[in-house]
């Protein structure tokens, strides 16, 4: 079952289109990394998600229904632009968000026992939100996002303020909130997490959709047949109209390592093949582009830049 799907949706503005037929399928209990660069229109598609603004044609379906005002008591969002009031205290405020997403206070206090003492700031109840450094109000901001167990969450650049061991902590409560069957859509500039979390990706550039998939899907289409070798030497030669030596460098002593791309229909196997009759092979692998790369070449080579 799909979580969420966008059909055809389209958001214009007076002399500008923010989002145009985009859709999108969002499977159930994944996470869903949606990329793209500044101004590409994913904040546009996330406030049309949680119906802060509604889009001029399309249609959202959550969960096989379509898009209505009580499924945002369904949907936790943590905004890139963080909305917490800066003269309450954390305790007021939690608990007045937790009762606004249909929770009793009863229900929130249990609950937020349990989420205060997992990030160690059990002694913040007390202390203004003016009083706490980005990184602290970044913490309370993601408890008042999923303390309610929405079934979809949606984080828009959910590490700006974490220093590594924070980042890693909220890292590991993402996962575990997909393993007890929560959906993520993950909003992010951060290819490194996107490696790291995410499942399915979607790329959208310039308001338009340029890429969905299955992340290991995405990154198998983008491959180039190309193998990383670490060797003894750096004498050898391959036929030229097999094999194209794109890198070739010294790593230590006399061994080297090399870029290999075959040119032609030939196997990896005969790759090794020919690399072991005229070197000692030590290392073999198969480079799989990253993210960040696959990011890079589409946005790139998008022809309405």
């Amino acid at each position: 079952m799909e979580a969420l799907t966008a059909k055809n949706v389209t958001k214009r503005y007076t002399q500008h289109t923010a989002l145009d037929d985009v859709s999108i399928s969002i499977p159930e209990k994944s996470i869903y990394g949606l990329l793209g660069p500044n101004g590409a229109g994913k904040t546009t598609l996330i406030r049309i998600i949680n119906q802060i603004i509604d889009s001029d044609s399309g249609e959202i379906s959550i969960f096989n229904e379509k898009l209505n005002p009580k499924h945002i008591g369904t949907i936790g969002y943590l905004p890139e632009e963080r909305g917490l009031y800066k003269k309450l205290k954390v305790g007021e405020q939690l608990l007045y968000l937790a009762q606004l997403k249909g929770m009793t206070k009863a229900e929130a206090l249990e609950k937020l026992k349990v989420w205060l003492t997992k990030f160690e700031i059990k002694d913040w109840w007390n202390k203004k939100v003016e009083d706490l450094s980005k990184g602290m109000a970044q913490k309370v901001q993601f408890v008042s996002t999923v303390l309610h167990e929405p079934k979809l969450i949606i984080l828009d650049e959910p590490f700006s303020g974490f220093d590594p061991i924070n980042a890693q902590l909220i890292t590991n409560e993402i996962l575990e909130l997909r393993e007890k069957g929560s959906t993520i859509i993950f909003s992010t500039h951060r290819m490194e997490t996107v490696e790291a979390l995410c499942d399915h990706i979607a790329l959208i550039n310039k308001s338009k959709k340029i890429l969905e998939g299955p992340k290991k899907q995405v990154k198998d289409a983008y491959k180039t047949n190309t193998f990383l070798v670490e060797h003894i030497g750096n004498n050898f030669t391959l036929p030229a109209d097999k094999y194209d030596l794109l890198e070739q460098y010294k790593i230590e002593d006399n061994y080297h390592h090399s870029t290999i791309r075959i040119r032609g229909a030939d196997s990896p196997n005969q790759l090794i093949r020919d690399l072991v009759d005229v070197t000692e092979v030590h290392n073999f692998v198969e480079k799989i582009p990253t993210m960040s790369e696959i990011f890079i070449t589409l946005v790139k080579e998008d022809p309405s830049l």
